[in-house]
């Protein structure tokens, strides 16, 4: 991976996803949990940017409101320019399917099929023809490492492996953006290290940009900037200064 470069400025040009005064809120018992209270978040062409938090603070809310999965009490998500919540159903759909990748913690890969197979199945969805989907999905799994896992079935792969190959799929239909929701949080340190390592090689090689929502402090410093979720907002992040001795 890249040197470290935390924070660093943006691109003037046009951001590829904006959030704009994201407001999210939960009944919860009598009481109302107000989780985003005004949340903005810029991702620019070509940028990986960490998004920390502890649980609880709106992460997971936030992808799912700019992966266009759930919409928000109030706020905006646009989307190469265009404002996506007010579309209708098939609209926003067509907009996630072609534009968006998400990765969760939990790979959600289907058992039945082949580490091949998952890969194959949304591009075919998407309207790929039998042989595109599978010179697609042989050569990012080639990517991942995975030549020797290809015609495996989940319960024959590790956890590592299985979730580079939820990475896979989610960057098989060639989206501008790829949302991470903690996708190294099921995994031990080492294989964390391992299976961050070929997220970030396979968005940096395929063009992606990328929002990921980790605990894992130590890969923030390989994002391009880091922020964070505090009260509600979204704030850049300062790494925490080491008293000296």
């Amino acid at each position: 991976m890249n040197s470290p470069a935390i924070n660093r400025p943006t691109s003037s040009r046009r951001p590829i996803l904006s959030v704009r005064n994201l407001r999210r809120s939960y009944q919860s018992g009598d009481m109302m949990l107000h989780v985003l209270q005004g949340a903005d978040i810029d991702i620019y062409p070509g940028e990986m940017v960490g998004l920390i938090g502890p649980s609880g603070s709106g992460k997971s809310t936030l992808l799912h409101a700019a992966g266009l999965l759930e919409k928000p009490n109030a706020g905006e998500v646009f989307i190469n320019g265009r404002e996506c919540l007010k579309l209708p159903d098939d609209k926003r759909t067509s907009i996630r399917r072609e534009t968006i990748g998400i990765v969760y913690q939990f790979h959600h890969l289907q058992k039945e099929f082949s580490a091949l197979d998952n890969v194959i199945i949304p591009q075919l969805i998407a309207g790929k023809s039998q042989s595109a989907a599978s010179e697609q999905a042989v050569r990012l799994l080639s990517q991942m490492g995975l030549n020797a896992r290809a015609h495996h079935k989940p319960s024959q792969m590790s956890g590592g492996e299985q979730q580079r190959v939820a990475i896979a799929r989610a960057i098989a239909n060639q989206p501008q953006i790829l949302l991470a929701d903690e996708p190294t949080g099921n995994l031990d340190p080492k294989t964390s290290n391992s299976v961050f390592k070929s997220l970030y090689d396979l968005t940096r090689t395929e063009g992606v940009s990328a929002l990921v929502a980790t605990h894992n402090m130590h890969l923030t410093q390989f994002m391009d900037r880091v922020l964070t979720v505090r009260n509600g907002l979204i704030i850049p992040w300062t790494p925490p200064r080491v008293a000296s001795i």
